[in-house]
């Protein structure tokens, strides 16, 4: 049976809303040139987010899997976003910093592909309409 996930988002005022995810509260908003106040984040940036946060829990869980020793890991992503409505990304980059023994850095690369290629469902379903590249930083 296909598993459900389920969102409610509530119009607070203006152009903020809040999402209850779970039993988590997430506030959506715009700045104000765009008619909000600015308390919470843009949607998009929020997709970018979730990418993160999808592919960033598949490399940990990956290479906790392999025994290897990391710390300082961000994951940073950059979209290009196009100039016609509606607006989306053209393209994204994302740009994994991770610091581990030099001898470690190809597990990396794989935990990294197995991620892009197998596990993460937000990038697999993005990646159907924006190409998606990557680059590791090794701090």
């Amino acid at each position: 049976m296909a598993t459900i996930h389920e969102v409610a988002t509530k119009w607070v005022a203006d152009m903020e809303f809040a999402s209850q995810i779970d039993d988590h509260i997430i506030r959506l908003d715009t700045v104000e040139a765009g008619g909000g106040h600015n308390n919470g984040p843009k949607p998009k940036a929020l997709l970018l987010s979730a990418l993160t946060g999808c592919t960033g829990m598949d490399v940990v869980s990956t290479l906790k899997k392999m025994h290897v020793s990391f710390s300082d890991f961000n994951l940073i992503a950059k979209a290009d976003l196009t100039d016609e409505h509606p607006r989306v990304y053209s393209k994204i980059v994302l740009v994994y910093q991770i610091k581990v023994k030099p001898e470690d850095q190809e597990k990396v690369v794989k935990a990294v592909n197995l991620s892009k290629e197998k596990y993460c469902g937000v990038s697999a379903m993005l990646s159907k309409v924006c190409p998606i590249t990557f680059s590791i930083e090794y701090l």
